[in-house]
Formats: C-alpha cells, sequence, structure tokens
C-alpha cells in the first residue's frame, strides 16, 4: 500500500476524492488488481463509472455490487469519502474519538456516528495473529464502573461497607500482556478460577514465565508454569515481579472510558476494550499510515448490523422462537 497517506492532512486530502478512494480499496481487497465478484468469485466484471459500482457479467441474481460489499461498511449508505477517514481518526487517536466529534467533522448524526465507530471497532478486533503470548507475561484484572462519590445513596453504602468489595456494579477485564510483545484482552463476569485460568491456557503457552498479584484463583498456575505473585500490600515492584505492563494499559484504556466516551454500556464494553487493544498492539508501527492500513486490513468478511449492535436482533429471535 506505498500510495497510502502517511498523516492526517495527507488522508484527509486523499479520500475527499471518489477516484482515490476505489483505487484505495480495490488494491487492499485485491493486491493482485483483478476485481472479484463477492458473490461468485468471478473476474468477468466491469467497473461503472456513473453508478459508481461493479457488476458481473456472470449469470446471478446479484450482479452489481459496491466495495463496501463483504466489508464492515455494507449497507451504509454513507461514502468511502467519510467512511476512510473516521477509520483514519478511530485508529490514531490514542485516547479515542467519540461519536458526537465524528457528528462535528463528517456532518452526520450522533446516531450514524456512533453506528460508524462500532463497526471501526469489528475491523480492529484482536484475531490472535502469532499463535498464543510465550516468555515473561503479566496477568491481572481491573473493574470497569462508576465511582462510589457519582452513586446513588444506597448504592454508595453497599459498596462503601465492603460486601463485595470493590467491585460492585462494576464489569471486569482480564489482561494478558507479553512483556515487549503483544496483548490480549478479555471482558469477564467474575474473577474465579473456573472464568481466568482457561483464557491464560488458551493464550499463554505452557512453560512461560507470569506474573500475578495474590488472587488465588491463580494458585494452580505454577502446575504449567513458572508463576511469580506480587503482593501488592506489601510492595507494587520486586525486582522483575511485577504487574506494571498492565497498569500501563489500565490507565490508557480508563482514560479513554472515562475522558471520552463518558459512559459505556456494560454490553458494548467489550467492543471498546478491543479498540484499545488494537492500539496499544500497534503502538510501535512506523507510523498512522501504517496502523490504518493494518485496521483496514480486517474489515473484509466481517458485519454488524444495528439490529444485532442493539441487541434487537436477539429479542426478534427469541420472540420467533415462541
Amino acid at each position: 500500500m506505498e500510495a497510502a497517506p502517511k498523516t492526517l492532512q495527507e488522508a484527509m486530502v486523499f479520500f475527499a476524492d471518489g477516484e482515490n478512494c476505489r483505487r484505495f480499496m480495490v488494491k487492499l481487497r485485491w493486491p493482485d488488481g483483478k476485481v472479484r465478484c463477492p458473490y461468485c468469485n468471478s473476474e468477468n466484471v466491469d467497473y461503472l463509472p456513473n453508478a459508481k459500482v461493479y457488476k458481473c457479467y456472470e449469470k446471478h441474481p446479484k450482479q452489481k455490487f459496491s466495495l463496501k460489499i463483504g466489508t464492515v461498511f455494507e449497507d451504509s449508505p454513507i461514502g468511502l469519502d467519510k467512511w476512510l477517514p473516521v477509520m483514519w481518526l478511530v485508529v490514531n487517536s490514542k485516547n479515542g474519538i467519540s461519536s458526537w466529534e465524528i457528528q462535528r467533522a463528517m456532518g452526520v448524526t450522533q446516531k450514524t456516528a456512533w453506528f460508524m465507530l462500532q463497526r471501526a471497532r469489528l475491523a480492529m478486533q484482536d484475531d490472535k495473529k502469532g499463535g498464543k503470548l510465550s516468555g515473561e507475561v503479566e496477568i491481572d484484572e481491573t473493574f470497569i464502573g462508576g465511582k462510589a462519590r457519582n452513586m446513588h445513596k444506597a448504592a454508595k453504602a453497599k459498596k462503601l461497607s465492603g460486601k463485595g468489595g470493590g467491585a460492585v456494579g462494576k464489569i471486569g477485564v482480564q489482561g494478558l500482556l507479553e512483556r515487549g510483545g503483544q496483548i490480549r484482552a478479555h471482558v469477564i463476569n467474575d474473577s474465579t478460577l473456573v472464568t481466568l485460568v482457561p483464557n491464560v491456557e488458551e493464550n499463554v503457552e505452557k512453560g512461560a514465565h507470569v506474573y500475578t498479584d495474590e488472587l488465588r484463583s491463580y494458585f494452580g498456575l505454577q502446575a504449567d508454569y513458572e508463576h511469580d505473585v506480587i503482593n501488592h500490600t506489601e510492595a507494587y515492584v520486586n525486582g522483575q515481579i511485577h504487574l506494571n505492563g498492565l497498569e500501563n494499559f489500565w490507565s490508557l484504556l480508563k482514560r479513554g472510558l472515562g475522558g471520552t466516551y463518558v459512559s459505556v454500556e456494560p454490553f458494548h464494553l467489550f467492543r471498546y476494550v478491543d479498540e484499545q487493544v488494537f492500539r496499544y498492539n500497534h503502538r510501535r508501527d512506523a507510523n498512522d499510515g501504517e496502523r490504518f492500513i493494518a485496521a483496514m486490513k480486517q474489515i473484509v468478511c466481517r458485519r454488524l448490523t444495528y439490529k444485532e449492535l442493539t441487541g434487537k436482533e436477539a429479542e426478534t429471535a427469541s420472540e420467533e422462537a415462541f
């Protein structure tokens, strides 16, 4: 993708031209330059410049298709001249970018901007390339939710009483960070052994050196891993035994959730976690353009409908079952 822009200014100018958008998407989806029908995979297609779509000359019901078909942009009435800059912004904004900012910048409604951002986060979802984490791996959890000072009087009293601990009314996220490498993160329902340990086994090679806090759920890890524990009631660092890498990631995640997005529904939290994980894993990319290309390469064969996003698709399926 040599022709891809490398700065925001270059991206805004480049993608304002519809022909540049078309050539960029063709090169991204078909590096050999041969456009193929997304329905039958035939190369017997031609571009219709007036309609700005392609036509497949094989016999099937959907002969015409746009470059958005088969991607996270599918069925969106928004043009690529707006979609591509939005992708650029969400991928490269360190603390994220809100739907209200997208609304003002792109001239769309806030509802549309929110939907666009959620589709962009789907493209940023980690597909666990590179296999399992190895070497030295930090493992920790954090809990996302409202602060006690902002809670209702009854909820605040329950939290401060110690019943249920500091995680009352919050959603957990487990992180696994390979020092000097990638991070994996998952939204969790609780911090029990049956929830946390399978994630470790799925994502970390056996024999790796893992570091955790004193949570009892991790005590059995020494059977398959070299396991060191840092007791935070005594110290935060003991030589190489610490969780400072993950603490840094939690800080970045919470800064975006609390400062940029302000309020995130638990139902959607995993999408925002995926966004921050992608940005962290691509922190060493040469420039913003390289990070943008990495996300764009993941837009194909991924789709998110508005019904699915809002949970209405599940409700419809449930009603049909009756």
